[in-house]
């Protein structure tokens, strides 16, 4: 991959050696770490941006850079771990940490190990920021060069979800072993603060009122899944934060608004959320459950149920599906007037009318397990884990518009802006 260095003066060599210099005290206030060379020699002037889209491969290892619209073609790919080998001598030397690796693999990577959960790009586009769930931590990628910007190891044993705020200055990760959300600078991977959850923090959201709401799913990898043994799952909540201060605003605990809802049936481990636009409105996943829940923010309480179709195929037994979900993937329209659903274990997605909450046509597709906007806002992009492609469906007619191949088993799929001539000239 070409260096973004050109020869220079020395003059110049010695504003590349005091940019170094500064990049290293920036990171040494906090956990994250710098990597020795990894700092760019000079600062480049402000690239040409464009839209497109990540594609983590949780089983590769790699992220597919796909484009944000149109035919969704696949522009490059990154490798996400090339520290691998010093990452696996670190685990290899520690059994406790070995344990845990070797728990990743066989609980919640359904025999893999989980290298990419989620990925965000920095507000000027030259990096990928990753959560690596196997190797415990968060990591930032230099687009250009592959290289590692900086590290920052988790509490805990695993790296999960993840969250970028408004200005896109801050990532929010959840270490869901230690029950505790990072809150880093992108930039630096420096630790600004964190704060403690529920267990097995997973899903996070920060809105446009200064907040950081987090979701706590439970113990997802036991076999205890009969609805009496639902008390073994342990605390699972949304904290509510301050975005500015990390301290917590409120705690909301689903069991209790399922029950005065009627739905005690249903578990109170929420999965994937998407807000309306005017976030008043919060519709949710929870473990076990083919469909999706709304609740009013304003009056505290779920108002609607709907219970989606399920495939005959489905096997009944609870214990076959992953980590507790039956739908995973839920994103909604830029206008607020349709939600996407990934149905993961009945494979296929589906556009369902919010007012209505009717469903669309059942779009067949292989353990989806993700639900995003694409660039231009018209269409739902899933990732299929179980066929190794992203799938765009049009919000509009519910029916699938383009699909492309991807590395081994994509998840997390996000908008990001990358550098214009990325693909082209990066060597990617």
């Amino acid at each position: 991959m070409p260096s973004l260095r050109t020869s220079s003066t020395r003059p110049r060599r010695l504003a590349a050696a005091l940019a170094v210099a500064v990049a290293l005290v920036a990171t040494a206030g906090g956990t994250g770490s710098a990597v020795p060379g990894a700092a760019a020699a000079e600062a480049p002037a402000a690239a040409a941006l464009r839209e497109a889209m990540f594609v983590g491969n949780n089983w590769d290892g790699t992220a597919d850079v796909i484009a944000a619209q149109g035919d969704f073609h696949r522009i490059g790919r990154v490798n996400v771990i090339p520290d691998k080998e010093e990452r696996l001598r670190e685990i290899y030397l520690n059994p406790i940490k070995l344990a845990f690796f070797l728990g990743v693999r066989s609980g919640p990577g359904e025999g893999h190990d989980q290298f990419v959960d989620d990925m965000y790009a920095t507000p000027d586009g030259s990096a990928m920021v990753v959560s690596r769930p196997s190797f415990a931590d968060v990591v930032s990628l230099d687009l250009r060069t592959g290289r590692v910007n900086w590290r920052f190891p988790v509490a805990g044993y695993r790296a999960d979800h993840m969250a970028v705020s408004p200005d896109g200055t801050r990532v929010a990760v959840s270490a869901s072993t230690a029950n505790t959300v990072h809150v880093l600078d992108i930039a630096t991977g420096r630790e600004i603060g964190s704060f403690k959850t529920g267990d097995k923090p997973h899903e996070n959201v920060f809105t446009s009122d200064g907040l950081l709401w987090n979701m706590s799913i439970g113990e997802v990898t036991t076999a205890l899944d009969a609805p009496w043994l639902d008390w073994t799952k342990g605390d699972r909540r949304i904290t509510v934060v301050d975005a500015a201060t990390l301290k917590t605003v409120r705690v909301i605990d689903m069991r209790e608004r399922l029950d005065a809802f009627g739905r005690g049936d249903l578990s109170d481990a929420v999965r994937p959320v998407a807000f309306t636009p005017d976030e008043k409105k919060l519709y949710l996943q929870v473990s076990f459950y083919n469909g999706l829940l709304e609740y009013d923010v304003t009056t505290d309480r779920i108002t609607r149920a709907k219970v989606l179709p399920g495939n005959p195929k489905t096997d009944p037994d609870r214990t076959t599906w992953v980590n507790d979900s039956r739908h995973h993937g839920l994103s909604m329209s830029p206008d607020g007037s349709k939600l996407c659903v990934a149905g993961t274990m009945d494979d296929y997605a589906t556009v369902v009318d919010r007012a209505t909450l009717q469903e669309g046509p059942l779009v067949e597709a292989s353990k989806p397990y993700w639900a995003t906007v694409s660039g231009d806002g018209r269409s739902c992009v899933i990732s299929e884990s179980g066929a190794d492609r992203v799938t765009a469906i049009d919000f509009a007619t519910g029916r699938r518009v383009a699909s492309v191949d991807v590395g081994d088993h994509p998840q997390r799929v996000r908008l990001a802006r990358i550098p214009a001539d990325w693909g082209a000239s990066s060597g990617s």
